[in-house]
């Protein structure tokens, strides 16, 4: 019975991520849920009372393993080097194995940009952390002299978007093809760490 009722829970979350990130929270119906998972209506809301519950579950499932790879960085990197190379590679690793995190969370943020500020916030980021390695590496004249709020928005931002516009970039840039795309996917860790390390560090080599 326990393994039904978890079946039942995995394939009603799994089809509400479709329908949510095709419709959103506002154009998402729970028969249109009920359909996807092919379960009737009443048994939806037996197992979830209400749309905006259900979105809270999918919603926490999908953004927690983001913030989870991120926090894991955040806390065992010993310096700006390993924190670029851990940061890219397993973002980049995660949203390979999740592509639709990106859209499912930028829809969120342009609609309740609270709840996305409220799971940050609680999963108790030590950004003073990053700060102090690099002012660390900055007087050590390792590194040039920046704001890390830029290199954090930088890396966020080039791990992101190839994501968000695989079909511009596969479409266009790749006329299609998604053997390509996957190959530019793949080789796109070292050429973001490689281009991060080069604008920041005095001596690294290219």
């Amino acid at each position: 019975m326990v393994n039904k009722t978890e079946n039942t829970e995995e394939k009603i979350i799994a089809a509400a991520r479709r329908v949510f990130i095709r419709k959103g929270m506002d154009g998402a119906r729970m028969q249109e849920i009920a359909n996807e998972a092919g379960i009737n209506k009443a048994l939806l809301h037996y197992y979830f009372r209400s749309k905006d519950k259900l979105f809270d579950r999918v919603f926490a499932e999908s953004f927690m393993p983001a913030l989870q790879t991120i926090k894991l960085v955040f806390d065992e990197a010993k310096d700006v080097d390993s924190f670029i190379e851990g940061f890219v590679r397993n973002y980049i690793a995660l949203l390979s194995e999740n592509p639709y995190i990106p859209h499912f969370i930028l829809h969120e943020i342009n609609r309740n940009p609270l709840r996305v500020v409220g799971q940050i916030k609680s999963s108790h980021f030590d950004r003073e952390r990053i700060a102090k390695m690099v002012a660390t590496e900055v007087n050590g004249k390792r590194i040039r002299a920046f704001d890390p709020v830029h290199m954090m928005v930088n890396l966020v931002a080039l791990c992101v978007f190839p994501f968000v516009a695989q079909p511009i970039i596969q479409g266009f840039l790749f006329d299609g093809s998604e053997a390509d795309y996957q190959q530019f996917i793949d080789e796109r860790s070292r050429h973001i760490v490689l281009f991060v390390k080069s604008a920041i560090y005095l001596n690294h080599p290219q």
